[in-house]
């Protein structure tokens, strides 16, 4: 099984993207094809075996949606989706991205974002659905300056 380069969602691809995330157990419910603009996925033959992607909200953004089959864990495909989507970021404008996980806090931590409150989010941040209805309150929040990921 051999996986192709990252490329731009498109909004064919929102069925493939939530089946994914749904595989995940990701939330997906309020994914809309408004959203796709800023996700990327890497497929393998006609199937898309991994994405990720912005919600932006001005110059912060949500990084959300980080997703990768089971089967090929372990072939750093997360983070060739974490870098393109760092680069849709910064053309974007966004000086700050924000994340909440259930399970993956020690790789993000690896990618420099950093572990705080959920209270210390911003109001924008707060009133995204991933936060107020999708994720469990036990995620954790976490934040990284887009400057310091050179």
């Amino acid at each position: 099984m051999s996986e192709g380069p990252v490329g731009a969602a498109t909004p064919e691809d929102l069925d493939g993207i939530v089946g994914l995330l749904r595989r995940c157990a990701l939330p997906a419910e309020d994914l809309a094809f408004e959203h796709l603009a800023n996700f990327v996925v890497i497929r393998c033959d006609d199937d898309i075996v991994a994405t990720g992607g912005l919600e932006l909200l001005g110059d912060l953004a949500l990084f959300r949606s980080l997703a990768v089959v089971p089967e090929l864990r372990g072939r750093r495909l997360a983070h060739r989706i974490w870098r393109a989507v760092r680069e849709i970021a910064r053309s974007r404008g966004v000086r700050r991205l924000y994340l909440l996980t259930t399970t993956a806090e020690a790789l993000f931590a690896r990618w420099g974002f950093e572990r705080v409150p959920r209270e210390a989010l911003p109001e924008t941040v707060r009133a995204t659905q991933e936060f107020s209805a999708l994720c469990p309150t036990t995620a954790v929040a976490m934040t990284m300056e887009l400057a310091s990921t050179e």
